[in-house]
């Protein structure tokens, strides 16, 4: 297996961010048991040394599948992950994003073109999954014939959705609610729960929050399984749907939280298998604060507040007149820190555009307030 974290510390430019994007990828593929090849991972090494680019990646991985003349019942499932993983590795390193019902189909389409004869398009058909932490029971997932106005709804939904005054648990607790629903819904044939993880990542970077990979690439199992517990029901055994699980693993996600992400404690039956011993939603170390070390980024989110505001109005905010050095010492570190962004993002130079804070503005701009 590749080295992540030693690319990912030596920091050179643009090898950081391919290496992270690699990690989360390849991670990925234990959702549904799936492994890279050594053929894969050394292509992704020449990727992240800046020797290839992604294009070269997908057809030196296409040439090597076509190339292949002996094949083991094997060979399909590593081929599927090899391929997953550098499509997601691209989508991943792109900052282009767009929250929408066209933007999470584009992105299963994208991941799954070449694999699935079906990628980027909605299931028309029931389906179950028996589930190893259900005991083999099935979470009842979305109808066939409403899975399209399931989507948009949930989407338009968090749209609307307003983050303002929420601290950081709050604003986790509505993240995993809905990441929980959107996965329910389980629009695709196959490749759902990879599908919504790099959507969610996408999504996340989108609010402000430099994401951090390596808890979807160390514990992409327990995700999932945290979805299946966050719906799944059985009132007559006693057994509720617990969005806490996935809370758990979102905290780690942007709290820097240490909790223990362990799959035996999701199982139905863990008191009974575990004699009981069951984990504490206690925190194993004290959350990040999300205020910014840099005092022009700080001064900047206290300016802007819940309010929507110009350059002249920032610059009159907080009492300054150079509008070169504010947009290089405070506004654009912001922005490139996740704390603000435009109004109008589409069109930077939009007569009307104003700035205001991102869902991670929002919330150290409350924890600056206290």
């Amino acid at each position: 297996m590749i080295d992540f974290d030693s690319y990912i510390k030596m920091g050179e430019p643009g090898g950081k961010e391919r290496a992270e994007a690699w990690k989360t990828a390849i991670g990925l593929q234990a959702v549904d048991g799936l492994k890279t090849s050594e053929y894969l991972n050394e292509t992704a090494a020449k990727h992240i040394e800046g020797d290839i680019t992604i294009d070269q990646v997908k057809d030196l991985i296409d040439t090597y599948y076509q190339s292949k003349t002996a094949r083991t019942p094997e060979d399909d499932d590593v081929e599927e992950a090899d391929k997953a993983s550098a499509n997601i590795a691209r989508i991943l390193n792109e900052p282009s994003f767009t929250f929408s019902l066209h933007g999470l189909t584009s992105i299963h389409k994208r991941i799954f073109t070449g694999i699935f004869k079906h990628a980027g398009v909605l299931r028309d058909y029931e389906i179950s999954k028996k589930e190893w932490v259900l005991d083999g029971a099935s979470v009842s997932y979305g109808f066939a014939f409403e899975l399209q106005g399931a989507l948009a709804h949930d989407i338009q939904r968090e749209r609307d959705f307003n983050y303002t005054g929420m601290d950081m648990s709050e604003i986790v607790k509505h993240i995993a609610q809905f990441t929980s629903d959107i996965w329910q819904i389980h629009p695709f044939c196959e490749g759902n729960t990879r599908t919504t993880a790099v959507f969610i990542i996408k999504y996340l970077r989108s609010l402000g929050f430099n994401v951090n990979n390596t808890t979807f690439e160390k514990n992409s199992w327990y995700f999932r399984n945290a979805l299946v517990r966050a719906n799944y029901q059985n009132l007559q055994k006693g057994i509720y749907k617990e969005t806490i699980h996935l809370e758990r693993f979102f905290r780690n996600l942007l709290m820097g939280e240490d909790n223990a992400l362990m799959n035996r404690y999701l199982h139905i039956k863990a008191k009974e298998l575990l004699d009981g011993a069951t984990p504490t939603s206690t925190p194993t170390s004290t959350p990040t604060s999300l205020i910014p070390g840099n005092e022009n980024i700080k001064r900047l989110i206290e300016a802007i507040g819940e309010n929507q505001l110009s350059v002249k109005e920032m610059l009159v905010a907080v009492g300054l007149k150079d509008r070169p050095n504010f947009l290089e010492y405070s506004l654009s570190p912001a922005m490139n820190e996740g704390y603000v962004r435009m109004l109008y993002p589409d069109s930077p130079r939009h007569p009307r555009q104003k700035y205001l804070l991102t869902v991670k503005g929002l919330a150290a701009y409350k924890e600056i307030k206290g």
